[in-house]
């Protein structure tokens, strides 16, 4: 279904559909563009993916480094809920990831994503929270 979606990552918009803004958060996070990715956050969204909770310029900075090193996102939905302007997904993922350099390891996890619709009527995130089942050994 999602395959042949057309989604456009300059003004990117996550819906009330669970598995197009699975898919559109995908498309962004493997675009090995961290602007990109930020674009689907609220200003004043709250992002986990650092492993701690990072707010704005911090945020974003952070999203921008991490995804220039090109780690690659699988995920599906598990459950979903919409409640008026405001959306709950949790996500099974696979996230592949370098380590050091030429050495890359896959974390699985889900996470917890909690999105909310704007004043323009576009969805975006509010609060990301992966959780991996397993951390890489150092």
């Amino acid at each position: 279904m999602t395959a042949n979606l057309e989604i456009d990552l300059e003004n990117p918009d996550l819906t009330a559909d669970p598995e197009i803004q699975n898919e559109v958060f995908m498309r962004a996070f493997n675009s090995g563009d961290g602007n990109i990715f930020n674009r689907l956050y609220r200003e004043d969204a709250i992002s986990n993916l650092s492993g701690g909770p990072l707010r704005g310029e911090e945020r974003k900075q952070f999203i921008v480094d991490f995804i220039a090193k090109k780690p690659h996102l699988k995920s599906t939905v598990r459950s979903a809920w919409v409640a008026g302007d405001v959306s709950l997904v949790i996500v099974d993922f696979d996230l592949e990831v370098e380590t050091e350099p030429g050495k890359r390891v896959t974390l699985h996890g889900s996470c917890t994503d909690v999105m909310r619709r704007g004043d323009d009527g576009k969805w975006a995130m509010v609060i990301d929270r992966p959780i991996a089942d397993d951390m890489p050994q150092a």
